[in-house]
This record gives structure tokens, sequence and C-alpha cells, in this order.
């Protein structure tokens, strides 16, 4: 009861349309930058007083803080053109012309001092260092899901590489980008590739079209091989826990499967049934009625708060067994059928893990990795468009395309309204690295959710 009761102590600020209608918007843990085409506005997160304004030469496509945040990178993959701005001091700044080569992907390395431009059709990645300006290029960078992955302590560089009609993974060591590793992989058309979070393993999975996940270690050995069927469509995603204990695979055929870390085996099966009928899990289910005059309604597992007579107002209700949780059946003559599990998070102690299957759409299943069972089941009235966990607790924040945020905790689940002007609609959401508020991005407007931990805390 005390986790629902901090919720009604939010505090709402919105940016006003015309600054983030068609932009993009960035936080770090004390700052706020959105750019709307050529203008930067960098604002306190607290208060979202402007602290600098900056003009690009063309309109960024994407924007990046460095690891320190006193730089922010601006891409303009029309232009070939990357410019960083330094927080510190607001005269300096720095232009990357990349020519007639291109550029179609730009980013930072973990110390916040270089940049790694993936230049088009693939041909290779430039490394720009802003202390030195020194130069480095690596070659034959592949075009995947997920090419490029660091290691959590930013020592280590790993890349994806097509040669020769095989894949290779490249391992470079971050101080001096010098090769460390090149090892040819066992795949057929590798589709992504992420370090454990304690930088021992990386995990490699294959394209949709095979099930495969392959675990190597930091000198380049295979350490084990997991293959769940081999009919077509396999690995749909892939996730570690932040303990690295536990490796999840999300497959089309609608499950989950959880490897360890000692054996690499799999010890664990997550399935997303449509009919619920035998299970300790409980199913909260949103309903929605338009609330009457001078109602006021709250209960242990739903508060609605900042209502009007014109809202829609909802609500948890905890669904009695059976449950029937909606399926909607994927179109087979279309490509990427909505179907298996897409998105996989764990929280942030390894505890639990929040996954969503796509033709589930409504449904975000929770599921207990101590128990290795099934915690909760969260059913939408819309489709989930994006959830995600706190970063310090084991809070999960989730939006549907509405005026409304959803959390989950294990004490219990809560809607709530936003309070803004202009049917503010929420289509994603992000924590800050505090965990203490919770930034809402709607098409035109986005939203500060701030909240009031005191009296968790006491």
């Amino acid at each position: 009861m005390l986790w629902l009761s901090y919720i009604m102590q939010q505090k709402y600020y919105s940016v006003p349309k015309d600054e983030n209608e068609g932009g993009l918007v960035l936080f770090c843990c004390s700052h706020q930058a959105t750019c709307v085409q050529y203008r930067l506005v960098v604002r306190d997160v607290s208060t979202l007083q402007i602290l600098q304004l900056y003009t690009c030469l063309d309109q960024v496509s994407h924007m990046e803080w460095s690891s320190d945040s006193l730089f922010i990178l601006c891409a303009m993959y029309n232009r070939g053109l990357v410019q960083v701005w330094s927080l510190e001091q607001p005269d300096w700044h720095c232009k990357i012309d990349e020519g007639s080569i291109g550029l179609v992907s730009s980013r930072w390395s973990p110390d916040g001092r270089h940049i790694l431009n993936t230049t088009e059709f693939h041909l290779r990645v430039t490394v720009w260092s802003l202390c030195t300006k020194a130069v480095s290029y690596i070659k034959h960078p592949k075009a995947c899901q997920k090419a490029v992955d660091f290691s959590r302590d930013g020592r280590y560089l790993a890349l994806a590489e097509r040669r020769d009609c095989k894949d290779y993974v490249c391992v470079f060591v971050c101080d001096d980008w010098h090769l460390l590793r090149h090892f040819e992989t066992e795949t057929q058309d590798l589709a992504g590739l992420e370090w454990s979070p304690n930088g021992c393993v990386l995990a490699v999975w294959d394209s949709c079209l095979e099930y495969k996940v392959l675990l190597y270690s930091l000198d380049g050995r295979l350490l084990s091989t997991y293959s769940a069927y081999e009919w077509s469509l396999g690995v749909k995603s892939v996730s570690w826990s932040p303990s690295s204990q536990f490796l999840a695979i999300g497959s089309y055929d609608e499950k989950v499967r959880i490897l360890n870390h000692i054996t690499w085996k799999k010890i664990a099966q997550f399935e997303h049934p449509a009919i619920l009928d035998s299970t300790k899990a409980t199913v909260y289910k949103e309903v929605e009625k338009r609330p009457a005059v001078g109602s006021d309604e709250m209960s242990l597992h739903s508060i609605t708060i900042g209502t009007t007579l014109f809202n829609t107002q909802s609500k948890y209700e905890i669904s009695p067994l059976p449950v029937q949780i909606p399926v909607v059946k994927p179109d087979p003559d279309r490509a990427n059928p909505k179907i298996g599990i897409s998105a996989l998070a764990f929280s942030s102690d390894s505890r639990y893990l929040a996954t969503k299957n796509d033709n589930m759409a409504t449904a975000v299943w929770v599921w207990d990795m101590q128990k290795m069972s099934l915690q909760a089941v969260l059913e939408q009235t819309s489709a989930v468009r994006c959830f995600q966990w706190d970063p310090l607790r084991p809070r999960l924040a989730l939006c549907t395309g509405n005026a409304k945020l959803y959390l989950w905790s294990p004490g219990g689940c809560v809607s709530v309204q936003v309070p803004a002007e202009g049917g503010f609609q929420v289509q994603s959401l992000n924590w800050h690295c505090s965990g203490d508020s919770v930034i809402l991005l709607g098409k035109e407007q986005l939203c500060l959710c701030y909240m009031d931990t005191d009296q968790e805390d006491k």
C-alpha cells in the first residue's frame, strides 16, 4: 500500500508543442536535450530551464549524450555530417564530415571521447578521437540487427563482420583500437551480438530463419551452442540478466527459454498460452469507464488520478480464472509477421522478467526468476507500445498510446491519468537514471512525471 500511496504525489511539466513536434528528445541524469530540425535546446531536467541553445548545419537525424554528459552528438545523415557540442564550453564545437562516402550511423564510445561513424553500404566504421584528432578505420562491418556492442566496462568492442560470404567477429581494445581477436562464427547469417554484463561472454545469434545462439569467450573460444528446434523462424529477441546469470531467448514459437551461465543449458521455458486456467499468477485487467460526477474510486489494487468528467477513467481489476488473453492472428502474406516474443526486459535486480508476445499485443507478462514461474499478467485495453523497468527498483512502467501511465510492482498495479492539455498520448517512455521520474513522450509533446519517494524512504 505504501508503494501506491506516493504515486499520487506526482508533478507534471510539458514542453510546448512546437518544440517537440517532429523532433528528438534525449535525457541524461542532469540534462534534457530537445532537437527540432536545426535547433538543439538543452534544459535542466529538474526545472526544465533552458541552459543552452545550439544551431546545427542541417536537420538532425540522431543525437546522443556522451557517457559523462559533457558533450552531445548530433548526426545529420542526409549531409554525412556530425556536430559535437560542449556543455561546459558553449563556444567550442566539433564538425566531422564523412564526405561522399556518406553516413548511416553515428555513436559514442564508452569513454565519451571517440565517435564511431558507419558509412553508407557499411563499407567501414571510422573511429574519430576528439582528444588527439586521430582516425582509425574498421573495414567490412556487417549490416544486421545489432552489429556493434561494447562491454559494460567499456574496455572491449565486439563487431560483426561479413567477408567472403562468411560471418566473423572482431574484438577490439578500446584504449588504442587495436584488434585483440578475430574469429569466424558458426552462423549462416549473423543477426546480432551482445556482451554479458560482466564482459566475460559474447552471445551471437543467427537470423530469424534459423534457431541458433552461440556463446563465445573473450578469446574467441566457442563455449556452447543452443538450438531449440530446426524449423524456420527462430530467434526473435535476446536479453541478458543484469547479474549475467541468465540469458533469455525469445522466439517465434511464442516461448522464452532461459539458459544458465554455468552449463549454458536450458533451465526454464516460459510459454504464453491464450487461456490461463491453472496458474498462481495474478491477472490484472484494465477496465475503462466514464467517471460519474463526484466519483472518487480507490482500492488496494486500483487508483485513478487526474481524471475529469470528459476523460475515460481506467483501473485494474483482478480477473478470476480461467482468463482468455486476446489473440490476433498474424497475416502470413505480410513480411515480419506479428507473432513471437519481440520484447524481453529484466528488472535491475534480475528478480523479474517482463515479456511481450506480438500476437497478444495487449498483454505484458511478468515472470519471477527465483521461482521460475509466472508472477503476473497485465491485460490492457489497447496494444502495449513500450515497457521499461525502473533502473533501481522492481517497478515496471508501460504505455499503450493513450493519456495514461501504467505501473506494476510486486505490491500491485496502478493506472495514472496524465493531466496534460490537448489530448496528450503517451507513445513511449524512459525512466530517469535515479528512478525518481519518468519521461513520457507523445507525438507533439513530452511530459515529465516526478515521483515523491520521501514516504518510501521513511
